[in-house]
């Protein structure tokens, strides 16, 4: 059964130099269905700084055909080895908005009443070039009110140059991520997402975008001295 697995390592500078140059490819990693290999930024940052524009931390999405191909990677890969030191989640796919090539999204949706439960959402975009500062525009209000909402547990956003931008979220509870995409969250300025949703319905920012929802398996290692982001760790 195909897993999703989304990884954070910090890493020398030469070594995450070295991994966005040569990323993860499927033709030389056994059970590897496809990934993207990305520099983390953090939400909300400057546009010029140094928390977006490139920095040590790196972050790997993938999908694999099962969880022994994830794990015969980290334990005999030496891109794997690396991801091993810093921190993952294993994910079950459940719901699928937009389409983006490469990876083999499953055609039947297995969403749950989850309405109280955990939910991790990771959206993927492949940019129009010209519409870049327009998306920044819109987007970096998105970016703030997702990084202090209380319904997060963890939010990152990740760039691979030229044009993907994606952004990993984990929630508390699949309510109140939804609420926060209606614009009905307790934050200041809550409509701020579904505004930008408005804007990108007027003129789209991307060639291809998608938001995908799963259920969060299990969690391993440690980032940034944590090693436990997901909530009620325990009934997952």
């Amino acid at each position: 059964m195909n897993v999703f697995s989304y990884h954070i390592a910090k890493l020398s500078y030469f070594q995450a130099f070295k991994l966005m140059l040569f990323p993860l490819k499927t033709n030389k990693i056994i059970g590897l269905i496809y990934a993207e290999t990305m520099s983390a930024m953090k939400l909300g940052s400057p546009i010029f700084s140094k928390t977006r524009i490139f920095n040590q931390t790196i972050v790997v999405f993938a999908q694999w055909e099962d969880e022994k191909s994830l794990e015969n990677f980290l334990k005999n890969n030496s891109h794997g080895k690396l991801l091993a030191k810093g921190w993952h989640v294993r994910l079950d796919f459940l719901r699928q908005w937009g389409n983006i090539s490469g990876f083999q999204i499953p055609t039947e949706e297995m969403e749950e009443n989850r309405k109280n439960e955990p939910v991790v959402a990771v959206t993927i975009a492949r940019m129009k070039y010209t519409e870049i500062p327009r998306f920044l525009r819109w987007g970096r209000p998105v970016e703030k009110l997702v990084r202090d909402h209380k319904g997060t547990t963890l939010s990152l956003a990740s760039i691979r140059y030229p044009n993907i931008i994606s952004t990993f979220s984990i929630w508390k509870s699949q309510s109140e991520m939804t609420y926060m995409v209606n614009g009905h969250s307790k934050m200041p300025d809550p409509k701020r997402h579904a505004n930008a949703m408005k804007e990108r319905n007027r003129k789209d920012f991307h060639f291809e975008f998608t938001t995908l929802r799963f259920k969060p398996i299990s969690e391993h290692g440690q980032w940034n001295n944590c090693n436990s982001f997901l909530p009620n760790n325990e009934n997952i």
